[in-house]
This record gives C-alpha cells, sequence and structure tokens, in this order.
C-alpha cells in the first residue's frame, strides 16, 4: 500500500510540475488564452479646432502677390474690404499783393450766343412793336387804284431795330413805299432765357383805298 501510495504521488506531482516548468509540452488548447470579454477604450485626444484665415491677397490695405501659382480659380467667400484711398488737394489762398490777386480765380459765368436767329411768327412781333410809321401810299398806285399787302421779310436784331429787309410778295407798286415805313419801325429785343436775341419773322404791309 505504502508503494502504491508513493506511485500515485510522484504521478500526481509530475503531472502539476511538467506544464509548471515546460508549458510547450501542453496541448495548443490549453496554452491559449481565452480574450477579455470587454475591451476598454482609451480616450481619444480632442481634435484641434483651427481658426480659417480669410483666403484674400489684400492684408492692412496692401495686395501682395500669392506665394504660389495657383491652381485654381479664387472664388471670394464675401467682397474684399474696400481700399480707401485718399488724396489731398492744395489750393493757394486768394489774396492780394502789389495789387495782383493770387490764388484760384472765380470763373465767370459765360452763357453762349445762338448762332442764327429764332423763327418768330409775326404775331408775336407785332406784340413786341413799340414804334410803327404807317406808309406813304404811292400817288401812281391810288391814281391806278391798285391796292393790296406787301409782305416783307425781316431781321430784328438784339436792339429792336430792323435788319436784312426784303420783299417776298405783293403789289410792285407799292413795295418801295412799304419797304421805307417798316425799316423804321423799333421792337422791344426779343429775349430768349432772359438774354435779348435776334429773330426772324415777316411783316404785312396792307394797303387800301378808301371808298
Amino acid at each position: 500500500m505504502i508503494a502504491v501510495f508513493l506511485g500515485n504521488t510522484s504521478v500526481l506531482l509530475a503531472l502539476i510540475l511538467i506544464p509548471l516548468i515546460y508549458p510547450e509540452a501542453l496541448p495548443r488548447q490549453f496554452t491559449t488564452l481565452p480574450q477579455p470579454c470587454c475591451t476598454f477604450l482609451k480616450p481619444q485626444p480632442k481634435p484641434t479646432v483651427q481658426t480659417a484665415r480669410p483666403n484674400t491677397e489684400m492684408h492692412d490695405g496692401v495686395i501682395s502677390a500669392p506665394p504660389r501659382i495657383p491652381t485654381g480659380i479664387f472664388v471670394p467667400a464675401g467682397p474684399e474690404p474696400k481700399l480707401e484711398v485718399t488724396i489731398a488737394i492744395w489750393e493757394p489762398p486768394a489774396e492780394t499783393l502789389g495789387g495782383l490777386r493770387f490764388g484760384k480765380p472765380t470763373a465767370p459765368v459765360v452763357r453762349p450766343e445762338p448762332r442764327a436767329p429764332i423763327r418768330v411768327s409775326t404775331t408775336v412781333e407785332e406784340g413786341l412793336l413799340i414804334r410803327k410809321t404807317i406808309p406813304i401810299y404811292p400817288a401812281i398806285a391810288k391814281a391806278a387804284g391798285i391796292e393790296g399787302t406787301v409782305r416783307l421779310a425781316a431781321t430784328i436784331s438784339r436792339n429792336g431795330t430792323i435788319e436784312n429787309l426784303r420783299v417776298t410778295g405783293g403789289p410792285a407798286m407799292l413795295q418801295q413805299a412799304a419797304l421805307d415805313a417798316v425799316k423804321t419801325w423799333l421792337y422791344r429785343p426779343y429775349l430768349l432765357d432772359g438774354q435779348p436775341v435776334e429773330v426772324e419773322t415777316t411783316v404785312d404791309v396792307i394797303f387800301t383805298l378808301s371808298r
């Protein structure tokens, strides 16, 4: 019995000590450690937030060249900042020295004058007539019983006097009498924008025999 006990004890010790001393002797399924049931996640570091700088080529009012050749077309997200440019203008003060006036002179207002006379109707000019000479009826025309209307074309100057008087129609015996009378007529100046101007008009001189 003692021998059997010692034999069993030596076998148990061998079974216990051999795996501890030589673990390679055990089968693979006994040497593989079991995987943990739960995996603990390591805390991830927080990403660093970087503030995007505005993609512009103007800094402090100065336009700078890009550091490299761009590969695409730059489309700004918003309007570019306005470049304020101040231009200083100096004008010398108006001073008088020895009777001479220095400084910026005041430009006089010059109104352009019309080059050609303005066409005005006979009715309008009759309202501006201030002196009218009655024509003398020619004796030869009166004896011949000739009557009618002599039409004259005239230019009225800025002073209201008759210029460039000419006959445009009417009995021949009455034309000279009409010219002699009308050339002495006087008108008030015709005003355009407050300025007197020359006008073109027609004058009708009527000759009538009293019955």
